[in-house]
């Protein structure tokens, strides 16, 4: 099972999007009962995700409408949320070196 770091950050994400929150959270409670190995074991249940550098997996959210960047350490069982926000706001970042962004 993983350990996303951190549901704080989650919530906050909720807090300001809240059209996105429901899906958000499922996501979240989806993830925290996986088991994953690597990205391909991930890519079969999630096939919308993208690898993008760095341990950088993009989950498309809402039907594409939200994009969730995260960071994710197979070995250690360890998801760290980078980005949230809209197909639009995500368009117009770095993906591959976008630094922890409060919302």
């Amino acid at each position: 099972m993983f350990n996303i770091i951190a549901r704080k950050t989650l919530l906050d994400y909720c807090k300001a999007y809240p059209k996105a929150s429901n899906m958000l959270m499922g996501w979240y409670h989806e993830l925290l009962k996986q088991d994953f190995e690597n990205f391909q074991q991930l890519k079969k249940v999630y096939g919308n995700a993208s690898l993008v550098g760095d341990d950088r997996v993009v989950f498309n959210i809402g039907g594409n409408k939200f994009r969730l960047v995260v960071r994710i350490v197979f070995e250690y069982k360890v998801i760290q949320i980078k980005w949230f926000g809209t197909h639009e706001e995500y368009n117009i970042i770095d993906v591959t070196n976008i630094k922890f962004l409060k919302p």
